[in-house]
């Protein structure tokens, strides 16, 4: 009787994965087809609004990868925003650099940055890095508007650059469906390297360092390099984030890049899922549209509104959007296996 239950409990987790894959297959597909003919659907201050939605995304990847992968906190990567941008429009407005080639090379740059921060902060942990990143946040706006940099950074009054020309290939877009597939095609990019990144052997190596940081040194784990190149690519991804918003703009100034922008794809983060990859264009979605909503609801007091919706979110999504969804799809799995279970078990007599 026991083997008998044991193989009917087998057969019915097999039976369930597949259905899983499946679904997840589906839905990865839907989401792509609604986001490749979505610009001929909406209209263009709506093309421009998901164009951000995408480029919030990369960045609260970045977030994701660094936080919620790895345990190191930060406050800070609206720094690393105003990094990628500017380094984008300085090679924009001095180099003639095209505008497709400026993106890989302001996430270099931050690459770059973010190794050599990650490697002193490696030594800190919990609120001291926070304190750490927090205080980058709050220097960089400050850096940015020196005067001994004003030929570089326009000070105070920023940059000004043109926005990609017309599609090329002579495909039948305007410029604002062009950039926002531009944008597409990093984010599509970017969440398969970030995907086959974090679910193999790099993936697990983080984790370990996450949840047991001595175990994982004891098993021959380099954890500072680990944790200093985890930096480094969370700072990248969130420099490509900031070289593709100046694409979308035209502009960039130190004003572009306050706190607040740090706290806000943090905010992302949680939401959609802070221990996960797709969630972060879920997150995305959110800081994008929700301040909208808000506004139109009340006037007087739209932050009042935000919070209230954010509270809500996190009384009924505590593991954020992307652990609701995986809690749903283990509840229909389980259901779905019982009742095959139910139909193969033999009467009894």
């Amino acid at each position: 009787m026991a083997n008998h239950n044991d193989t009917t409990s087998a057969r019915c987790a097999t039976y369930a994965r597949p259905l899983t894959t499946t679904w997840r297959g589906i839905g990865t597909f839907a989401v792509l087809a609604i986001a490749f003919i979505l610009p001929f659907w909406v209209s263009g201050y709506r093309i421009f609004q998901f164009s951000h939605v995408l480029i919030y995304g990369v960045a609260i990847l970045g977030l994701n990868i660094l936080t919620g992968f790895s345990g190191q906190i930060s406050l800070g990567h609206s720094a690393f925003y105003a990094i990628g941008a500017y380094t984008s429009a300085i090679l924009l407005g001095r180099t003639g650099v095209p505008y497709w080639a400026s993106v890989p090379m302001a996430g270099a740059v931050c690459l770059g940055f973010g190794f050599l921060f990650g490697l002193p902060a490696v030594r800190l942990e919990g609120l001291h890095l926070a304190l750490a990143t927090f205080a980058l946040a709050v220097a960089i706006p400050q850096f940015l508007k020196f005067k001994g940099l004003e030929d570089w950074t326009g000070g105070v009054q920023g940059i000004h650059v043109n926005g990609p020309p017309m599609a090329p290939f002579g495909l039948p877009l305007n410029v604002d469906r062009w950039i926002y597939y531009f944008c597409l095609i990093w984010a599509v990019g970017l969440l398969i390297v970030a995907s086959n990144l974090l679910r193999g052997r790099t993936g697990r190596a983080l984790i370990a360092i996450r949840d047991h940081p001595l175990a994982a040194a004891a098993m021959g784990i380099d954890t500072t390099l680990y944790k200093s190149l985890t930096f480094a690519v969370s700072a990248m991804y969130t420099g490509v984030a900031g070289a593709l918003s100046v694409l979308l703009s035209g502009y960039v100034s130190p004003d572009s890049f306050p706190f607040f922008l740090s706290i806000k794809l943090l905010v992302g983060s949680v939401v959609g899922g802070i221990v996960s990859i797709s969630g972060a264009f879920i997150g995305a979605l959110f800081i994008e549209f929700t301040p909208n909503y808000a506004d139109h609801l009340s006037k007087a007091a739209p932050d009042a509104i935000f919070g209230v919706f954010l509270i809500a979110l996190m009384y009924v999504m505590p593991t954020g959007a992307i652990g609701a969804l995986n809690f749903i799809a283990v509840q229909l799995r389980r259901t779905a296996g019982a009742k095959w279970k139910s139909e193969a078990e033999p009467p009894h007599k």
